[in-house]
C-alpha cells in the first residue's frame, strides 16, 4: 500500500479540523502546542492521539482530558515504549516472584550527543526530561501503581547542548512498600551500561532493548544461616567474613528470538498484521513493532469499548513528576 499517495497536505491544520472523512486525528505538533491543537481536535469531534509530551503541565493536561470528556471523544497519548518487549518481559519475570522482593529498578536512556535544535529550548518543552523523558517515566509509573511517588530529581545542562534546557536529569522515585525506581536520561554517557537493572532480594535482572539476563537462587536450596554474634573465623582462626555458595538459576530473553517465534499477544499479532503494509522486515524493527502495538490497542479501544492500556491518569502523573523535577532545579529552570 502507497500510503504516501493517500496524504493530503494542509497549509493550516483548522483546514483539516474542518474535514469530515476522519476519525482520529494525531497530534503532532511543537511540543509546547500540543495541548491547545489537541483541545481544538477534540471540540471539533475528533478523537484524538497526542504525542508525547502530552502538555507542558497539569494545568494543562487537565484541560485535555476535561475537554475529552466534554467532547465524548477518545483522548490517548502517544507512549509506545509501554509495549517496549523487553520491558514487557522485564515485568513478568518480576511478577513471577523468581527475584525476590525488589528493592531497587534503574532505567536508563543513557548515550552520549551533542544537540542543537529546537528540543533544546525551554520555550518549546525541550529538554531530556520532556523530549525523552516520557519513555522510561511511562514505564517507571505503571510499575510504581497507584500510589503517589516521592520525588527527588538531580538535572544539569551541560555545554553539550545549545539551548537553554537539561541534557541531564535523574529521576528518584520512592513510596512506602514500592521498590526505589530510578529514571536516568543522560546525553553525556560515553559508556551506556544497559537500560534496565533489577535488584531483588532472591537474584536480579540486567539488560538493552534487545537482551535480558536475570539470574536467582531458590530459598530451599541454600544453606541454612543463623545470626552470629561472635566474630567469624577460619579454622586456623584467623578472621573470616560472611561467604557461601548459592546454587543461581539463570534465564535469558531475546527480541530476536521473540521474532524467530511469531508469537506473542493479540497485540503482538495486530502488529505484525499492521507492519505488513511497510514490508516483510518490518516485524524486526522494535520502534514499528512498539508503535504498531500500541495501534493495536487504539484501535481496540475506538472500535470495542475496550480501556485504553495508558490511562490518562498516568499521563497526568507525568505531568506532575515534571513539574516537580524543574521546582526541584532552580538553576536550570528559574522560578516564574
Amino acid at each position: 500500500m502507497d500510503l504516501a499517495r493517500l496524504a493530503i497536505r494542509h497549509g493550516d491544520y483548522h483546514d483539516l479540523l474542518r474535514r469530515k472523512d476522519l476519525d482520529l486525528i494525531v497530534n503532532a505538533s511543537y511540543s509546547h502546542q500540543h495541548a491547545e491543537t489537541t483541545v481544538e481536535a477534540l471540540s471539533a469531534g475528533y478523537h484524538v492521539l497526542c504525542e508525547k509530551p502530552m502538555a507542558l503541565n497539569v494545568a494543562e493536561a487537565d484541560r485535555m482530558i476535561e475537554a475529552g470528556k466534554k467532547s465524548g471523544k477518545v483522548l490517548a497519548v502517544f507512549q509506545q515504549s509501554r509495549f517496549s518487549p523487553a520491558f514487557r518481559e522485564m515485568k513478568r519475570v518480576m511478577e513471577s516472584g523468581v527475584l525476590g522482593r525488589v528493592t531497587l529498578i534503574k532505567i536508563m536512556f543513557n548515550a552520549f550527543s551533542r544537540r542543537w535544535d529546537w528540543q533544546t529550548a525551554q520555550k518549546y518543552g525541550g529538554g531530556n526530561l520532556m523530549n525523552t523523558g516520557p519513555h522510561p517515566l511511562d514505564q517507571a509509573i505503571s510499575l510504581f501503581g497507584k500510589v503517589k511517588p516521592r520525588v527527588v530529581c538531580f538535572m544539569d545542562r551541560t555545554d553539550n547542548t545549545y539551548g537553554d534546557a537539561e541534557d541531564y536529569v535523574r529521576v528518584i522515585l520512592s513510596g512506602e512498600g514500592k521498590p526505589v525506581i530510578e529514571v536516568e536520561i543522560s546525553s553525556c554517557c560515553a559508556y551506556p551500561t544497559g537500560m534496565y537493572q533489577v535488584q531483588g532480594t532472591r537474584g536480579g535482572l540486567k539488560g538493552t532493548a534487545n537482551e535480558l539476563e536475570w539470574k536467582y537462587y531458590v530459598a530451599e536450596e541454600a544453606p541454612g544461616q543463623k545470626l552470629l554474634m561472635d566474630p567469624l573465623s577460619k579454622p586456623d582462626g584467623t578472621p573470616a567474613y560472611c561467604g557461601e555458595e548459592l546454587k543461581w538459576h539463570e534465564g535469558k530473553w531475546s527480541w530476536n528470538d521473540q521474532v524467530n517465534a511469531k508469537s506473542g499477544t493479540a497485540y503482538n499479532n495486530a502488529a505484525n498484521d499492521l507492519m505488513s503494509v511497510k514490508g516483510p522486515q518490518a516485524s524486526v524493527d522494535l520502534f514499528s513493532h512498539m508503535a504498531a502495538c500500541y495501534y493495536g490497542m487504539l484501535h481496540a479501544t475506538l472500535t470495542e469499548g475496550k480501556p485504553l492500556e495508558v490511562t490518562l491518569e498516568q499521563v497526568r502523573q507525568q505531568m506532575a513528576i515534571f513539574e516537580e523535577c524543574r521546582r526541584q532545579n532552580p538553576h536550570v529552570y528559574a522560578k516564574s
